[in-house]
Parts: structure tokens; sequence; C-alpha cells
């Protein structure tokens, strides 16, 4: 593995922000050098938000990823037209095509389109969303293992929300079913 540099991006409220510390505190516990750098609209829930995640076996020296994005992970279409550009050629995009029907014009990256909510409301409930496409990411990039990301989904939300982890779970497995 090289570095990975991901965007993570959508509407506030749509768990792009947990979605990717969860890649973060996965990378960290396979013992690897992680950052997370948050970016909130001024709206908040409702409003953009992203976040920046570096997964690397060597130190990370930003967190800061401009135009060298190795991924995106894109929830709305304001985020795609935000970020679409962002990506190297040869990265990879995914689409949650449930609220994006706009088709990527490039061809020199990798795209998946992956009907997020749909999907989510299959499962019964639509909160799971982020999990669908963190499934499509993991099964695309094999970043992290599932066990470190459950592992990382118990630090991240609490015992409080660990009756959510087989929901999670499944949100996941649907989610590499999409790309396979």
């Amino acid at each position: 593995m090289a570095t990975e540099k991901i965007i993570s991006a959508g509407f506030g409220g749509q768990g792009v922000m947990s979605l990717g510390m969860l890649i973060t505190y996965a990378g960290m516990l396979e013992n690897k050098e992680v950052s997370w750098l948050p970016s909130y609209g001024p709206e908040m829930r409702g409003g953009t938000a992203n976040c920046s995640v570096v997964v690397s076996d060597q130190p990370v020296g930003s967190p800061i990823i401009n135009d060298d994005a190795t991924s995106a992970i894109i929830m709305n279409l304001p985020s795609l037209v935000k970020f679409e550009s962002s990506v190297v050629p040869g990265g990879k995009l995914f689409i949650n095509s449930s609220l994006i029907t706009n088709k990527i014009e490039r061809d020199d990256v990798q795209v998946y389109y992956v009907p997020c909510n749909d999907l989510a409301i299959e499962l019964g409930n639509p909160k799971v969303a982020n999990m669908v496409m963190l499934g499509a990411f993991l099964e695309a990039t094999g970043l992290v293992g599932i066990d470190s990301v459950i592992e990382a989904f118990k630090k991240v939300f609490g015992p409080s929300k660990e009756k959510l982890i087989p929901l999670n779970t499944e949100a996941i497995k649907k989610g590499q079913e999409a790309v396979k």
C-alpha cells in the first residue's frame, strides 16, 4: 500500500464524517499512519460537509488534500460538482446513485455508482446509507478490513450504539455486493 487520500463528502447528516472517521480508526487499528480532517459548511445539518482522510504506511506529511485525492466518496450532487476534479487520473469515484443521476464525463477514473439510499431503505433504515457506501469503498479498495471497521465502530460510537453493529455490518455487505 502506498498512500490513500480520500475525500468523503455530502450533506450534513448523511454520515460522511463518521464514514471518514471509521476508515481512519480502522487504519489506526491496523497500525497504519492516518489523518482525518473535517470541514463543515456554515449550515451544518443539511449543509455541505466533507472530510479528508489519509491512510498510509508512511508518516502523513499533511492532512490537506488539494487536487490529489486517490478516491472520493460522494453522497450528493453539490459534492460531486465540487470534488470530481480533485481525484487524480487512475483514482476512484464512489457516487451515491440514489441521489445523483449525473454520469461522470471523465474516462481517466474508475467510477462506482452505488444506490446507497435505496439499499439502506431495503435494510429498513435510511440512516445506514453511509455504511452501504463504506462497504462499496472497502470492496473496491481493500484499504482496511471489515473487522477493523467494526472494531472502530465500537470506539467511534461507544457501547450505547453496539446494538447497531449487526445492521451496520449488513449495510457494509450490501455495499460490497453492489460493486462486485
